[in-house]
This record gives structure tokens, sequence and C-alpha cells, in this order.
């Protein structure tokens, strides 16, 4: 559901947490999500324990070490993949991985403000070998928390000096990648991405939702969404809402509104 330019209400029914179901690989077809049949609370993470168990997905980052894999995960993993530096609104940058038929959606997901695209690999085993290369030789981290991503977007956000800092630092990992003698399965490229729907944001004035999401009523118009954030207008005023916080969370749509206390807006 594409929530840019459109108003969404909803009531938060409680702060316990339900599992989100699991993805499931079919061979020689798509993935495809699939609920959880009971709809059980969960305590800890996402998944209650019998989603989690039939989740093969969750072997996929350390498959390349000799993991567990099933035949319906490797028709995935044996398909090409694309390595990347993402930049993210706090100047962070990580280094990740999308299959080939996830090339584009998956940096969209990740929240990045910009990225480069840096290697092709054969599969998704070659692809983690670089992924590794780079944190081991480079210290660049493979994941960043949600919540450090939404923060960042709560001040107003240099793309440009964002650009030519992903720019630098992929240029540093293609040179440590490039294929040498003996090398294969995988080669340099050189691709950039960047936000859809937030540059013309990026200098304004922005502040932390200061509603918990979890309880009570809340209100707003989607200006732009980055990842799991989004970029939202109350009377006039611009906020920063994780709607990461949501995840599991029980909630009924509705014409509602946010009440909201006075703050001051980020400055530079």
């Amino acid at each position: 559901m594409d929530l840019r330019a459109g108003r969404i209400g909803f009531d938060a029914l409680g702060t316990g947490r339900w599992c989100t179901g699991r993805i499931a690989f079919t061979k020689g077809g798509p993935s495809e999500y699939v609920p959880c049949p009971k709809q059980r609370p969960v305590e800890v993470g996402s998944q209650c324990e019998q989603c989690e168990s039939k989740d093969t997905f969750r072997f996929v980052h350390t498959i390349h070490r000799g993991g567990f894999v099933s035949p319906e995960l490797e028709a995935h993993v044996m398909q090409p993949h694309w390595l990347y530096i993402a930049t993210f609104a706090n100047g962070v940058h990580k280094v990740g991985t999308a299959a080939d038929t996830r090339k584009w959606g998956r940096l969209a997901e990740q929240g990045a403000i910009c990225a480069q695209y840096v290697a092709w690999a054969e599969d998704g085993k070659i692809v983690r070998v670089l992924e590794d290369r780079v944190t081991e030789e480079m210290q660049v981290r493979q994941s960043v928390r949600s919540s450090a991503k939404a923060a960042a977007l709560a001040v107003p956000v240099d793309t440009v000096r964002l650009d030519v800092a992903t720019a630098r630092l992929a240029d540093r990992v293609r040179e440590i990648l490039r294929p040498q003698a003996g090398d294969s399965g995988h080669r340099v490229v050189d691709e950039s991405w960047h936000v859809a729907g937030f540059r013309d944001l990026a200098s304004g004035n922005r502040v932390a939702y200061p509603g918990d999401l979890t309880v009570g009523e809340h209100g707003f118009t989607v200006d732009a969404c980055i990842g799991q954030a989004a970029i939202v207008t109350i009377e006039d005023a611009s906020y920063v809402v994780d709607l990461h916080e949501l995840k599991g969370r029980r909630v009924r749509f509705g014409d509602y509104t946010s009440e909201l206390p006075a703050v001051q807006s980020a400055l530079f």
C-alpha cells in the first residue's frame, strides 16, 4: 500500500504484540507471505515459535558459511545478487545484499537516503562472501537499527554531502572487490540509487513524533516514506514517525486525529 500523499488514522489497541507470520519459498516460484494461522501473541521478536521454526529465510545470512538450506531457499539463494553501499540520514553507511528480483525494492525498504551498487554476483553465497569482506576490511556495518534511521530524519538532511560520502566509499569498496586473476563469479558495477519522494523535504525542519503509537488515537498526512519511517504533517507541522513501532501491533483504522504537545523544531 502506497501511503504517500494520503491521510492515515488509527486507534492503537493495546501494547501487546502478535506474530507477523513468515515468508515461504516455493521451488521454482516467488516467495509468498504466510500469516500466522493462530495469530499468536509474542513476547520477544516478531514471530511465534511455530512460525519461526518454519521460516527457512532465517538461515539466509549464514548460508555461505555452510548453514542449513532447504531446496526452496536454495532456489532463492542461487539466483544473481547485488552488493550495495547504503547511507542513512545520520551519515552512517551499511553494506548489504539484494536478490536480482528485489534489486530496487530492497533499498527502498532499508530507509537509505542514497546508495550505490558496487558488485554483481552469480549467486547469494558469493555475494555474502563479498559482504563479509567489506565488513572485515573496511569496518562497514551490515545492519542499522530502525529507530536510529528514524531519529536521524528529525533534523535537516544534507543530501549532497551524503551523495559525495557514499560515492567515495563505494569507489573504495569497488577497488578491494575488483576481480583478480583466478577470481570468478562476480564483477564490479557502478549504479546509483536515491530515495524517492524525499529530496524536496530534506532541508525542512522536523521533529520526532512525540506521541506513543502503541496507545491511543493517531492521524496524520504522509508526505514521504523512507523505509519504515514516514515524514508526516499534522496541523502544518512536520514530524518523523517510526512506523516500525507498529510491527505486530493491532490497530483500528478510521478518521482519528493526533493530540500532541507543543514541541520545538530541530535546527542546524
